[in-house]
């Protein structure tokens, strides 16, 4: 319990860093960013098959491909009701940086919930991993989560100044989407605890909304700014250094 806690706090603790980051380097470019994001994306793609999708088989029994393919869409799903509820993240590249009128908070606000609401399901998958037994590979898809919440974290930042919010609540705001992680990382661990039965599509569920992060917000992101030859090796080196990791720690 000990490791699933310090786990949660790292993972939420990667928005917060980026956050902090956000503050220190405003002018991020794109390319440098897009280049982290593919890299992260490549990781979290890596871990949603080796380390949820992949065990999701191996536990799900007689019945493992049904309830692992029913897993991942139903994972899927969730997210895709989410982003019709809320705005959807790629808004975040329409809001101007230059500027600064109050009419923008609001808009601000909502693509910042946004990104809080998927930061759960992301949460969860950190704790689910911990239900599989396997320590190692649950650090690293918590690892792999946590590498892609310090570029989410940094693009928060800058657009909520632009809006004139104030710096002290904007770091609170950027704590507040790390803080909903570390919830979801408690949910995932408390859920399989209570029932192993629930284990193989809890897993293909995480998977799945891992899946639909990378597909419909990190690629597309990544791939609109003109550095869409540096994001697709990015992504392959992210991909290949958890696959090694996975096999050197297993």
């Amino acid at each position: 319990m000990t490791m699933v806690l310090i786990t949660a706090i790292g993972v939420g603790g990667a928005t917060l860093f980026g956050a902090i980051l956000g503050f220190v380097f405003k002018n991020i470019s794109h390319k440098f960013s897009d280049v982290v994001l593919s890299f992260s994306a490549g990781v979290m793609l890596s871990a949603a098959v080796l380390g949820l999708i992949v065990p999701s088989i191996d536990y799900g029994g007689k019945y493992a491909l049904l309830i692992t393919v029913t897993g991942i869409f139903a994972g899927a799903l969730c997210l895709n009701i989410l982003d019709k509820l809320v705005p959807h993240l790629h808004k975040m590249a329409g809001v101007e940086p230059e500027a600064h009128q109050n009419k923008n908070i609001n808009s601000v606000l909502l693509f910042v919930m946004a990104i809080a609401i998927h930061n759960l399901p992301e949460g969860i998958a950190a704790g689910v991993g911990f239900g599989s037994g396997n320590e190692g590979e649950a650090l690293l898809i918590a690892g792999g989560i946590a590498l892609q919440n310090i570029p989410e974290g940094m693009v928060i930042i800058g657009p909520m100044l632009a809006s004139g919010v104030k710096t002290g609540r904007t770091f609170l705001i950027a704590a507040a989407t790390g803080l909903v992680e570390v919830v979801g990382t408690l949910l995932g661990y408390f859920a399989v605890s209570v029932s192993q039965a629930v284990l193989p599509f809890a897993l293909a569920f995480a998977g799945g909304t891992m899946l639909y992060v990378v597909s419909d917000e990190m690629i597309p992101e990544t791939h609109t700014h003109g550095s869409q030859r540096g994001a697709t090796y990015a992504l392959l080196v992210g991909f290949c250094v958890m696959l090694v990791s996975d096999v050197l720690l297993g």
